[in-house]
């Protein structure tokens, strides 16, 4: 009876995904669990994931002498009001904290991985990033721009096409425990890569923070599927981790998608493999070190349940065991055996503690 060979897959499978709900992590299938001992490159969403997606208002520059401090952050949180980027949420929290009142806008229009227009008083302003002063005078030095970006920070330029009005800079905390967490696959020979829409200087000093080994910078979010493309091509296989709506089609694509669970967006979160549902990225060493413990246990499991029954066919033949023996040792016993092997998968530790 080949009860304990079956069950030796399946046993192992299933004692993997329970031990990982119970550790906050949600497994959908368990081809995930065995895929990610395959994985030679991990891509990361900067925002959200690497950092903890808090974003705050750091530094206000006016450049105008036609407006206000308080004209500029209302044109700001007006126009971002209509986004639900967390730099915009970073914004109006800064003008509801200083008692600035939205204006009425109309006309708005977002412009992905760029920035936003509308129209307010009858003129048509935008807060975005460098890429986005359409037909504007772009009034600002490759130096004024370094000024912010080398320290890490997100400037927002908030202007109309006459002029650049002045520049808001937000910042983002790295999580805690990033460094470790991207040195842990670094020392399994597995790349690390991160993806934001950042310019290339503020890209970089987060990057030559966390140490990550690869950083793609100044991305729209129909960039990061060619990037996945290029590294998985480079690389094999890839695994994404991400959390917002713009990151969901790379999951999809990626051999192993991974979704931030709290802060992530419903789409992102349904559309990966398995859910972070606390946010703790240290549960990604532990993911590479159950898969390889559960894939180890499944081989044991095998090899013990055809060594065995085979054992007892030759023992068999030769007279030398009774149908009970076979039975209680080489049917039930194995198969108890099988199972408590398999229960060991749930004393995975998280291996950078």
């Amino acid at each position: 009876c080949p009860c304990a060979f079956l069950i030796s897959t399946p046993i192992g499978m299933v004692s993997a995904i329970t031990s990982a709900t119970k550790k906050g992590v949600l497994i959908k299938g368990s081809s995930y669990v065995e895929e990610m001992r395959h994985i030679n490159a991990i891509i990361f969403d900067k925002t959200g994931t690497l950092t903890e997606g808090k974003l705050e208002v750091k530094d206000v520059e006016l450049l105008s002498e036609n407006y206000t401090q308080d004209d500029m952050i209302q044109i700001a949180s007006t126009l971002e009001r209509y986004s639900s980027h967390p730099i915009s949420n970073a914004i109006i929290k800064y003008a509801q904290d200083n008692n600035i009142p939205d204006a009425e806008t109309k006309d708005f229009k977002n412009i992905p991985g760029k920035g936003i227009k509308g129209v307010i008083g009858g003129v048509e302003y935008y807060t975005a990033n460098e890429s986005l002063i359409d037909g504007g005078n772009f009034n600002i030095t490759e130096s004024d721009i370094l000024k912010y970006t080398k320290e890490g920070k997100t400037v927002v330029y908030v202007g109309c096409k006459e002029e650049v009005i002045g520049v808001i800079t937000v910042v983002d905390k790295i999580r805690d425990e990033t460094i470790d967490v991207i040195a842990n696959p670094k020392e399994q020979n597995i790349e690390t890569i991160m993806l934001t829409g950042d310019n290339k200087t503020a890209a970089q000093s987060v990057a030559n923070t966390i140490g990550v080994d690869y950083v793609y910078s100044n991305l729209l979010p129909e960039d990061k599927i060619n990037i996945l493309d290029v590294i998985r091509n480079k690389f094999g296989d890839v695994a994404m981790v991400g959390d917002g709506v713009n990151d969901a089609p790379a999951l999809a694509r990626a051999n192993v998608g991974i979704a931030m669970g709290a802060v992530g967006s419903d789409v992102a979160i349904e559309t990966a493999d398995i859910a972070l549902m606390q946010d703790d990225l240290t549960k990604l060493p532990y993911l590479f070190s159950l898969s390889n413990k559960t894939m180890s246990i499944i081989k044991q499991n095998i090899k013990v349940a055809l060594t065995v029954k085979f054992l007892f066919v030759i023992l068999a033949i030769l007279g030398l065991i009774t149908l009970m023996m076979a039975v209680g040792i080489g049917d039930l016993g194995l198969t108890l055996l099988v199972i408590l092997n398999s229960f060991r998968i749930g004393i995975v530790k998280d291996p950078i503690f």
